[in-house]
């Protein structure tokens, strides 16, 4: 795992740059989906999220939820396109609502969506030493 200051970059995950948001590739032809460490952050305290329902198709870089918090309202960009298989109900428990601040790679992930063009909208992604010049920008854009 890359750190980018304050920042995790998990070094396996594929990121959505426009909409803060990550991609985790995993067997059976799914894709885990997130908002980056740096995205949950940006938003502020006390988030509140929607996910489209089960069986919902999704559009990469379209709004698959929304985000709300005390600063900020807006769309949750799918870093992929297919239909979503699963959605994390414990993200939406009272007594969860931080799991993706605390833990937005791992307990605090969003949906799981089966890809129905994975090979070729992976090239819209970035990785690795793309990913880390991205977010360093962004940080810096941050503290302007």
């Amino acid at each position: 795992m890359v750190k980018v200051e304050n920042y995790n970059l998990p070094d396996e995950l594929y990121y959505w740059a426009k909409g803060y948001t990550w991609a985790k590739i995993e067997s059976g032809d799914r894709v885990r989906v997130g908002i980056t460490d740096f995205g949950q952050d940006q938003a502020g305290k006390d988030l509140h999220i929607r996910i489209r329902p089960k069986g919902s198709s999704v559009v990469q870089g379209k709004f698959f939820g929304t985000l709300e918090s005390a600063k900020w309202v807006g769309p949750l960009e799918s870093p992929v396109s297919g239909v979503i298989v699963d959605v994390n109900e414990e993200i939406k428990k009272p007594e969860n609502r931080n799991l993706v601040k605390e833990d937005p790679y791992g307990r605090g992930w969003l949906a799981v969506i089966q890809p129905s063009n994975l090979e070729r909208e992976l090239k819209n992604l970035l990785q690795g030493e793309a990913a880390v010049k991205w977010l360093t920008e962004e940080i810096a854009k941050a503290k302007k």
